[in-house]
């Protein structure tokens, strides 16, 4: 399948921001319609949160510059989230080049180290331009932001890890990410900035999808 990433759609962000054309600035104005904001899915995707819960997934890659846009967007909205909602973050891999970085999210969670250096990792990919496609320039980087070497690659090569990996891709091909940033919501519902056209109307679908998935319960 042609993904159809929005790392190249770049008519639907600029410099972070929403761009919308008139049929998107009409559709601010209605709720978000199924097929045309968002996706449902059928069959639903297995969450992994207790009941009672609406699960939240973010569909991410490190590689990506409109990721990188998103998360000083996210960031604050998922900390005003209301306290029936879990949040995760899944890294994608839509190629072999990506799944270093993956492998790093991953690892990093795994050390407690997602809020020191997650924000981090987009810095220096996108700001400073430095190329963390292997994981020798990986772990290299890592070091220099004072973790501790061997720690690091323990987790970085370890079966955890590739296990966390593999099933990040079977959890984006379960949604049918197929553009990153996205947004799963309670397995039931998939939307993505191509959808939406632009970062803040996403986050407003995911709060209606996040109404809708509640009501259900």
């Amino acid at each position: 399948m042609q993904r159809r990433l929005l790392c190249a759609q770049t008519a639907l962000f600029v410099a972070g921001s929403t761009l919308l054309v008139p049929p998107l600035a009409q559709a601010q104005a209605k709720a978000p319609q199924a097929g045309v904001e968002f996706i449902i899915l059928d069959p639903a995707v297995p969450g992994q949160v207790p009941a009672g819960k609406v699960e939240l997934i973010e569909f991410f890659g490190y590689f990506c510059p409109h990721c990188n846009a998103f998360e000083p967007v996210l960031s604050p909205w998922v900390k005003q989230l209301p306290g029936d909602v879990v949040f995760r973050r899944i890294p994608v891999a839509f190629s072999d080049s990506s799944v270093p970085q993956q492998r790093l999210y991953f690892a990093l969670q795994a050390m407690g180290l997602i809020d020191k250096l997650h924000a981090r990792v987009f810095e220096a990919i996108h700001v400073k331009k430095i190329n963390l496609n292997r994981g020798e320039a990986i772990t290299d980087w890592v070091v220099q932001q004072g973790v501790d070497r061997a720690a690091f690659t323990i987790q970085f090569t370890s079966f955890a890890v590739a296990t966390q990996a593999s099933r990040a891709v079977q959890l984006t091909q379960a949604y049918r990410v197929d553009g990153v940033p996205a947004l799963g919501v309670a397995g039931r519902f998939y939307t993505d900035g191509a959808l939406t056209g632009g970062m803040d109307r996403l986050l407003r679908v995911a709060e209606f999808l996040i109404d809708q998935a509640r009501a259900a319960r």
